[in-house]
């Protein structure tokens, strides 16, 4: 049993996102406390979204049902803006800019770190341009998107993003006196420790290293998630929107809560 789980930039909507494993990775852990480190989509297409992705949003919506006693914690990343409020609503979570608790008498936060991303920033216009090319690009790439994964390491060395946000952060959590910051963002899984203040990055989920994060009492541990055999048959194919929103609704049990309130009325 974790007391926090933390994953980050799913970009649901992407060719390479990889809803269906870390969904599996959800039903295999314990956990008192899920955070949604921001980048749970990938644009505000909701025609994107696959199958797997609709049933990782109906998983979502599973967690939060209050009888499971578990906290869902969804972080605003600069891809979900304009989202969040909807999908709140639909999966059951808060949304927060920057969520802070305390854990064996230390203080966490958790930011999603486009906030010390001096390009992204000064850049609106221009990240949501590259990002529209970038997702219409991973359509035209080979079926493993070897150029598009290329592409995204090398824009994250080119703007020097994960030296960026770990400075961001740690300077954060200095003037919040927290003793740990997470954050997201980079798609790169990195720790690294300043006066006594840990920052940790939890990767992403669109690039052949999957990882996340946990807190317990044993500290904090990245994790890596390894590829299974059934995991490349995934069945992303995109079918009609009503369809794959009936997917969601059987697999969160948002049909059952419907039938329930009908009886009710």
């Amino acid at each position: 049993m974790y007391n926090t789980l933390i994953l980050s930039d799913l970009h649901l909507g992407a060719e390479t996102s990889h809803a269906r494993e870390a969904t599996r990775v959800l039903k295999e852990n314990r956990f008192q406390r899920l955070i949604l480190l921001g980048d749970i989509f990938a644009d505000l297409n909701f025609a994107r979204l696959t199958k797997d992705h609709w049933k990782f949003l109906g998983y979502i919506r599973k967690l939060s049902n209050p009888k499971r006693n578990i906290e869902v914690v969804w972080v605003e990343g600069n891809h979900d803006h304009g989202l969040t409020n909807i999908m709140s609503h639909l999966v059951g979570v808060r949304v927060y800019q920057h969520y802070a608790w305390q854990y064996a008498g230390l203080r966490h936060i958790a930011i999603h770190g486009h906030q010390f991303d001096g390009f992204q920033v000064n850049n609106v216009r221009l990240s949501r341009l590259g990002t529209s090319l970038y997702l219409r690009l991973q359509k035209l790439d080979f079926k493993s998107k070897p150029i598009v994964r290329l592409i995204d390491r090398l824009n994250t060395r080119w703007l020097r993003m994960s030296s960026k946000v770990s400075a961001g952060a740690l300077q954060h959590a200095r003037q919040h006196e927290a003793n740990r910051i997470f954050c997201g963002h980079t798609h790169v899984a990195i720790q690294v420790e300043e006066d006594g203040i840990n920052y940790y990055n939890s990767g992403g989920w669109v690039d052949s290293r999957l990882t996340y994060l946990t807190v317990n009492e044993q500290g904090v541990r990245i994790h890596e998630y390894n590829e299974r055999a059934d995991d490349r048959d995934s069945s992303q194919e995109r079918g009609e929107t009503d369809s794959s929103f009936a997917d969601f609704a059987d697999e969160s049990g948002l049909l059952e809560d419907i039938e329930y309130e009908s009886i009710g009325s």
